[in-house]
């Protein structure tokens, strides 16, 4: 004995049923890439930092732009790339190719937006947001008045 598993579904389909089939959620989300791609961000706090790994292989460190502005770290590239195949003189290809992303991350209060440091090796951005020094707390103390 075979078990036959059915879905809720009639055997002839409406025309919706078949239309949300094809423009699924998952038809959106893993279809087509149009050259741009935003990439993943390990984030991990210390007792001193927070430090930030984007792992953006391929471009060098001057296709990077970071920048800190009022509590929001933002990491931004724009790439450009030409390619050209020639027969002789005459062009019988060209492709080009532009990718950008921009991700911006909000810093906690205790981060110190003037030590913020960053690295790029080997396809690895690493940037490194100090904390801030609290204040010392003094013990009580007498004020003299005058």
């Amino acid at each position: 004995m075979a078990l036959i598993k059915f879905n809720n579904r009639d055997l002839f389909p409406t025309f919706d049923n078949v239309w949300d089939d094809f423009f699924s959620n998952d038809f959106f989300n893993k279809g087509v890439k149009l050259g741009t791609t935003i990439p993943a961000v390990n984030v991990k706090e210390t007792d001193r930092e927070y430090k930030l790994d984007v792992a953006i292989p391929g471009l060098k460190k001057d296709d990077f732009k970071v920048h800190v502005e009022n509590g929001i770290l933002t990491i931004s590239s724009e790439n450009k790339q030409e390619k050209e195949e020639k027969n002789g003189e005459e062009v019988t290809r060209r492709e080009f190719s532009y990718s950008s992303f921009s991700r911006s991350f909000s810093l906690p209060e205790n981060a110190d937006e003037n030590n913020v440091n960053a690295s790029y090796e080997d396809g690895i951005l690493k940037i490194d947001v100090l904390k801030k020094v609290p204040a010392p707390v003094h013990g009580k103390r007498t004020i003299e008045i005058k």
